[in-house]
């Protein structure tokens, strides 16, 4: 099904189309805006920078000796 600008569904008919937006414009029908991958992201980099914060260096250390143990010891 098409997208409109703002990743809106829309009918895939010009007609069922025109007819959508005629009545989204005078407020016959309300447009619901879908939760997208946006709202998802920001949460995730959020996430990413609060468990920096929380980790100590001690365990940071100890996460990244053994992604470099198990990087280096994959055969190529």
């Amino acid at each position: 099904m098409p997208k409109g600008p703002q990743g809106q569904k829309r009918p895939a008919d010009v007609i069922g189309a025109a007819i959508q937006i005629a009545k989204i414009a005078t407020g016959e029908i309300e447009e619901k805006p879908e939760v997208g991958k946006d709202d998802a992201r920001k949460g995730g980099l959020k996430g990413g920078k609060a468990r920096a914060e929380k980790l100590s260096s001690q365990r940071r250390k100890e996460i990244a000796q053994k992604a470099a143990k198990t990087r280096w010891s994959r055969k190529p």
